[in-house]
C-alpha cells in the first residue's frame, strides 16, 4: 500500500510505469474509502452543529416559556387583585347610590312640612337665623348643576342640561380609552412586564409611596406603578387652547420666541428671543382676559439677540438669559436693571440655568466650546470645563448643584461631578446629530432631544439608555423641550407641539399651530415650526410659541 501511493504521488518515477491494473484498482478503492470518511467526518460534524443549535434553541424557548409561565402568573395574580379591587368599588358605588336615593325619599318626605312652616313660622325662622348671626345676606345661593340636581327617586338619570345618560358617558369614555390602550398595546404591554419582573427582582426595591398603595388598595408595586402609566396615559387625548397672544408686530420677522419659562410660584412667564426683548407676562391675565389686552408686566431690552431664559426658583424677582453675543445676564424684573453681567464667553451661548439647590449658583454654555459656572456673588466664573465641540445646551441636576447634563454637536450627553470635571462622570450615547436639549424629569431621569428627529430618556443614576421618541420633526432647529413628572412636551418643524408620556415611545397627542386667515397654500406657512414650549410645574397646561411670534396655553383634554 505504501508502494501505491509513493507511486500516486511521483507518478513519473521510473518506477511508474510498472503500475498495474490491480495497483490502480486498489489506489481507487483506498481515495474512495477516504473521501466516505471525510464525507462522514463532515456529516458527523454538521450534524453536532445542528444538534448544538436545536439544544440552544431549546433552551432559549424554555426560557422563553418559563419566563411567559412567569408573565402568566404574574397577570393571574393581578387580574385576581384587579378583581378583588372592582368588585370593592361596586360595592362602594352601590352604598354610595343606596345613601343618595334615601337622602332623595328624605328630602321628598320633608318637603311639604318645609313648605308649611317656611309658610306659617317664616318670622320664627329668620329669628332664629338672625339670633345665631346668620343673615339670609350671608348664605349664597347658587342654581345647582343638572347633573346634581336631586328628585324623589334620587339621583336623575340623564344630564337635563345634554339630555345624555351618564352611564353611556361612562360606557364611551371607557371605549374611547380602550382605544387608546390598544393603538399603543406593545408599548404598555412591555411597560407592564418590566414593572413587574422588576419587582419580582428586587422586591426590596419597593419605595415608601409603592408599600402605602399596597396596603391601601392590595396591588403590588409593579401593578400600581403601571396602572399609574395606563391612567396617566389614558387620562388625556388632545390639546386644548385656552389662550392666544402675539409675541411681537406681526409684520416684523424678528418674531421667533427662543425661549418661555414660568417663575417659581408659576405665576409669570418670562419669554425671549431674537427680538432683543425679555417680556413677562401674568398669567391669569393672559388666560381670563381677552386677547387685545395682553400686554407684558415688565419689559427689558438686549443689545443682543436672546437664546435662553431661566428664573432663579429661590429669588423670586431674578432671572438669567444667554443671548447671541456670549453674555450671560442675571436680572432683577422688579427694578428691570441687571444684576450681574458676565461676558467670558468668546461666542454665542445657547443655554443658561439656574441650579435648584443653590439659588447663588448658575451655570451657562456656549459655541465657544466652555461650559462655565458662575456665582452671582462673584464677578467672574468660578469653574470653566473645556470640551471639544459647541455647547447647546446646559442643566443642573434638580437634586443637586453638584452634578450637571450638557448637550453638545459631538452627539453626546455629557454628565458632569462639578467636584472633578477633569473627565464626565458618564457619557450617554445614541443621538446622531447635535443635542440641542437636556431636562431632567427627577433627579434620576434625564430627557434629551436632537435634530436627528428624536428624544432619548437615560437614568443618569444606573448610567443607562431608557428609551427613544419618535413622531416629531427636527432636523435643524431649536423646536424646543419640557418635562413633567410623566409627560414631555417638544416642539416639531411642522409647526406642531408633541406630548409624549415617559413610558411610551409614541406621541400621546399633538396640536397644530395656525391662524384662521392663514392660507393653507401659503408658502411662508410650511416654514414655521415651534421654538419653545414651557409645562406650568406638574400640571396638565403648557406654554408653546412658534417663529411666528405667536404663543398659546394649551391644555391636555381628554
Amino acid at each position: 500500500m505504501r508502494r501505491l501511493l509513493n507511486i500516486f504521488a511521483n507518478p513519473y518515477s521510473s518506477q511508474g510505469c510498472e503500475v498495474s491494473i490491480k495497483d490502480l484498482d486498489a489506489l481507487m478503492s483506498l481515495l474512495a474509502e477516504r473521501k466516505r470518511k471525510m464525507e462522514q467526518e463532515e456529516a458527523e460534524r454538521n450534524m453536532q452543529v445542528l444538534l448544538d443549535f436545536l439544544h440552544y434553541l431549546r433552551k432559549q424557548k424554555m426560557d422563553e416559556l418559563n419566563e411567559v409561565r412567569t408573565d402568566l402568573r404574574y397577570i393571574k395574580e393581578d387580574i385576581d387583585a384587579v378583581e378583588k379591587h372592582r368588585i370593592e368599588l361596586y360595592r362602594a358605588r352601590d352604598r354610595y347610590s343606596m345613601k343618595l336615593r334615601m337622602l332623595g325619599d328624605d328630602l321628598t318626605v320633608r318637603k311639604p312640612w318645609a313648605s308649611t312652616i317656611d309658610k306659617n313660622h317664616s318670622g320664627v325662622v329668620t329669628s332664629s337665623l338672625n339670633a345665631r348671626g346668620l343673615t339670609t345676606g350671608n348664605i349664597p345661593t347658587k342654581k345647582m348643576d343638572g347633573k346634581a340636581q336631586v328628585s324623589s327617586h334620587g339621583l336623575q338619570r340623564k344630564d337635563t342640561s345634554s339630555g345624555s345618560d351618564p352611564q353611556y358617558n361612562h360606557s364611551g369614555l371607557s371605549a374611547v380609552k380602550k382605544k387608546r390602550v390598544h393603538a399603543q398595546f406593545n408599548d404598555l404591554q412591555d411597560c407592564y412586564l418590566q414593572k413587574r419582573r422588576q419587582l419580582a427582582n428586587h422586591p426590596h426595591n419597593q419605595s415608601e409611596r409603592d408599600k402605602n398603595v399596597i396596603h391601601r388598595e392590595g396591588y403590588n408595586a409593579g401593578l400600581a406603578d403601571f396602572q399609574s402609566v395606563l391612567s396617566t396615559f389614558t387620562q388625556y387625548s388632545r390639546l386644548r387652547v385656552i389662550a392666544e397672544l402675539r409675541h411681537g408686530d406681526i409684520f416684523h420677522s424678528a418674531n421667533i420666541v427662543s425661549s418661555i419659562e414660568f417663575d417659581r410660584d408659576d405665576e409669570f412667564f418670562a419669554t425671549a428671543g431674537v427680538s432683543r426683548r425679555i417680556k413677562v407676562f401674568d398669567f391669569s391675565s393672559v388666560v381670563n382676559e381677552p386677547a387685545d389686552v395682553h400686554c407684558p408686566v415688565v419689559e427689558m431690552s438686549t443689545r443682543s439677540k436672546l437664546s435662553c431664559l431661566s428664573w432663579n426658583k429661590f429669588t423670586k424677582n431674578h432671572i438669567a438669559s444667554s443671548d447671541y453675543e456670549g453674555i450671560v445676564t442675571v436680572w432683577d424684573v422688579t427694578t428691570r436693571q441687571s444684576v450681574m453681567e458676565y461676558e467670558e464667553h468668546e461666542k454665542r451661548a445657547w443655554s443658561v440655568d439656574f441650579s435648584r439647590t443653590e439659588p447663588s449658583m448658575l451655570v451657562s454654555g456656549s459655541d465657544d466650546c466652555k461650559v462655565k459656572v458662575w456665582c452671582t456673588k462673584q464677578e467672574a466664573s468660578v469653574l470653566n470645563i473645556d470640551m471639544k465641540a459647541n455647547i447647546c445646551c446646559v442643566k443642573y441636576n434638580p437634586g443637586s448643584s453638584n452634578y450637571i447634563a450638557v448637550g453638545s454637536a459631538d452627539h453626546q450627553i455629557h454628565y458632569y461631578d462639578l467636584r472633578n470635571v477633569t473627565h464626565p462622570l458618564y457619557v450617554f450615547s445614541g443621538h446622531r446629530k447635535t443635542v440641542s436639549y437636556v431636562k431632567f424629569l427627577s433627579n434620576s431621569e434625564l430627557a434629551s432631544a436632537s435634530t436627528d428627529s428624536t428624544l432619548r430618556l437615560w437614568d443618569v443614576k444606573e448610567n443607562l439608555p431608557v428609551r427613544t421618541l419618535r413622531g416629531h420633526t427636527n432636523e435643524k432647529n431649536f423646536v424646543g423641550l419640557s418635562v413633567s413628572s410623566e409627560y414631555i412636551a417638544c416642539g416639531s418643524e411642522t409647526n406642531e407641539v408633541f406630548v409624549y408620556h415617559k413610558e411610551i415611545s409614541k406621541h400621546v397627542t399633538r396640536h397644530r399651530f395656525g391662524s384662521p386667515e392663514m392660507d393653507d397654500a401659503d408658502e411662508d406657512a410650511g416654514s414655521y415650526f415651534i421654538s419653545a414650549v414651557c409645562w406650568k410645574s406638574d400640571s396638565p397646561t403648557m406654554l408653546s410659541a412658534n417663529s411666528q411670534g405667536t404663543i398659546k396655553v394649551l391644555v391636555l383634554a381628554a
